[in-house]
């Protein structure tokens, strides 16, 4: 079941990806990095379909983390890229190639080499309150540090950056969210809404969300979309090992695969994201603006 749901969200992810970059690229710059954006957005029926599709895979994605470890999770809903470029390969009618296909073998090989040589399953869950507050801080830290960087480089170099930040946001998301449904198990709705958990894991969503659609509308697709997705599932693992109790095997071999593994992953996100199947989502006349540094 945790597969099932895990893929499911994958697959919601992935194509309302695409449809809210297709549509963000329309947006105007003068709302980049504001909440202005989210409303101008809102306006467009492609994007709310996107949207549509991304609330449906968190649901199944929380519905996934509440019966599986982050660690096991976040790496399966890593191939939502798979299912965007299913849809972009189609709506460009570009082949695979030798990239595409090379692509697509090392992500999903990648995610069943870390998944069969780690093993993940829950342990004893870290109650140092110090523990928890520090890697979130440095997740979080990290995300803003990276959000005021991009300020100041190219622009498709700013895509990736704000990519980046809303993936480690994503991450620590879902590891909250796995707490918060942990909390809502053992206490129902008055555990729930006395705890920070689900506070948090709406404002990192919102704050998420006005990133990785202000990385939309900057650039391509084939310039963000790699990068969300590379780091989204590196922050789960961080935050289900460092103190949600996920455990994995141990051994030397086990870690050398679980690390061939996750590079695997990384290189095939990287190839399938810039295959030129993927949209360019080129902005409309007038709205593009200057490539060189802020």
């Amino acid at each position: 079941m945790v597969f099932a749901f895990a893929l499911g969200a994958a697959c919601c992810l992935g194509v309302g990806f695409v449809l809210q970059q297709n549509a963000a690229q329309r947006a105007p710059m003068s709302d980049f990095l504001s909440l202005r954006l989210l409303l101008d957005l809102a306006r467009m029926p492609r994007w709310l379909a996107g949207i549509a599709l991304m609330v449906c895979g968190m649901a199944l994605g929380a519905i996934a983390l509440s019966r599986g470890e982050v660690s096991l999770v976040d790496p399966l809903m890593a191939t939502n890229l798979l299912f965007a470029m299913a849809l972009s390969r189609w709506q460009t009618k570009q082949p695979l190639g030798r990239s595409g296909w090379g692509g697509l073998w090392l992500l999903a090989g990648g995610v069943a080499a870390f998944i069969v040589a780690g093993r993940p399953h829950g342990g004893r869950t870290v109650t140092d309150p110090l523990r928890h507050w520090l890697i979130v801080g440095v997740m979080v830290g990290a995300a803003l540090l990276l959000a005021a960087v991009s300020k100041r480089v190219r622009m498709s170099t700013e895509a990736a950056l704000l990519a980046v930040a809303a993936g480690l946001l994503y991450g620590v998301q879902d590891a909250l969210t796995r707490v918060s449904g942990t909390r809502f198990a053992h206490g129902g709705w008055r555990e729930l809404v006395t705890g920070w958990q689900p506070y948090g894991v709406l404002v990192l969503g919102v704050t998420a969300l006005v990133l990785v659609q202000s990385a939309f509308e900057t650039a391509p697709l084939r310039m963000s979309l790699p990068a969300l997705t590379a780091a989204q599932p590196l922050a789960g693992i961080a935050c289900g090992v460092g103190f949600m109790g996920d455990q994995l095997r141990t051994t030397p071999a086990a870690l050398a695969v679980q690390a061939a593994g996750l590079v695997a992953i990384v290189c095939g996100i990287v190839l399938i994201g810039r295959h030129p199947a993927m949209p360019s989502g080129m902005a409309e006349p007038g709205q593009v603006r200057d490539l060189q540094p802020h």
